[in-house]
């Protein structure tokens, strides 16, 4: 038995709120939408802007773009009309989108962090190595790489059964929150799921640890105290982007493992924050530490 529908869940708790609460999110959404469109506009049209750095944030900004425009809508929706179902073949798409997405991001933060290193730990050979169509083709093979780790997600919840509740515990589609209400084994789901998420964001983020040891490494070196705050200067951006990509995902995974006796409306949160927070920080971070960006938005 398959469902027609899932039943999406918005704050428990704060129903009487529902209405202004939304304002907030959907100022935030705007705000994301126009920030993430501004730095692909300066990127596209700014021909000094064209190097391996300010493409690797454009495609950031565009798939945080995609990412809170893939969920946010219809929260609001939810929020304001109190539309909470889904249809069973939505609900697969969104979370193809929801996951396929953030191993893409994370595949570009770690290409962020290689642009880093060879910028701090080899400057005469960084603009011969990461060059433009190696830049082009990092970012395919990052799209190519998220796609085919999580595309089997949605297929394998296709073989599942469901004979119980419909309802699931955030406002959007996710693979375990699905996966949880199925009434057949799940072993193939959690198996395949956990070694997505370690081989893309857990490989990733070792990679970029390693990464950032080896620069604070090469940083402590320099003879000059000001050529090692410059040198530090240039990667608090990315490290700020990193922190507010990772934590966010590394405390949802951990609230959906560990965190059943903790009240729905902390998961609710955690999740709307993941989703919601990094489209709207990422421009704003690199916007405030970018000079050539800030100028271009003056």
């Amino acid at each position: 038995f398959r469902p027609s529908v899932f039943i999406l869940v918005s704050m428990p708790g704060l129903e009487a709120a529902h209405f202004w609460t939304s304002f907030p999110l959907c100022s935030m959404y705007i705000v994301a939408i126009l920030c993430n469109c501004a730095v692909v506009l300066i990127v596209k049209t700014e021909r000094s802007l064209h190097t391996p750095m300010y493409f690797f944030l454009c495609m950031l900004a565009a798939l945080d773009l995609v990412l809170s425009t893939s969920t946010v809508p219809r929260l609001l929706s939810l929020l304001w009309f109190d539309s909470r179902e889904i249809s069973f073949g939505a609900c697969l798409i969104q979370l193809f989108f929801i996951h396929s997405t953030s191993a893409v991001e994370s595949s570009v933060l770690l290409a962020m962090a290689l642009d880093r290193y060879l910028a701090i730990c080899h400057p005469l050979r960084h603009p011969a190595i990461l060059t433009n169509p190696l830049t082009a083709k990092i970012g395919l093979a990052a799209l190519t790489r998220g796609v085919l780790f999580f595309l089997p997600l949605p297929l394998l919840l296709l073989r599942l059964p469901f004979c119980g509740s419909n309802s699931l515990s955030h406002s959007y589609c996710l693979h375990q929150d699905i996966m949880n209400l199925a009434c057949a084994s799940t072993a193939p789901n959690v198996i395949y799921g956990l070694t997505a998420i370690l081989l893309v964001m857990g490989l990733d983020s070792l990679l970029i640890s390693l990464s950032y040891f080896m620069i604070i490494k090469a940083v402590l070196q320099l003879s000059s105290r000001n050529e090692r705050l410059q040198a530090f200067g240039t990667c608090v951006a990315h490290l700020c982007v990193v922190l507010t990509f990772y934590v966010p995902l590394i405390g949802l995974s951990v609230v959906h493992r560990f965190g059943k006796d903790l009240p729905p409306l902390v998961q609710v949160l955690m999740a709307d924050f993941y989703l919601l927070v990094p489209p709207l920080l990422n421009p704003i971070v690199y916007g405030v530490r970018t000079k050539q960006i800030r100028r271009r938005i003056l």
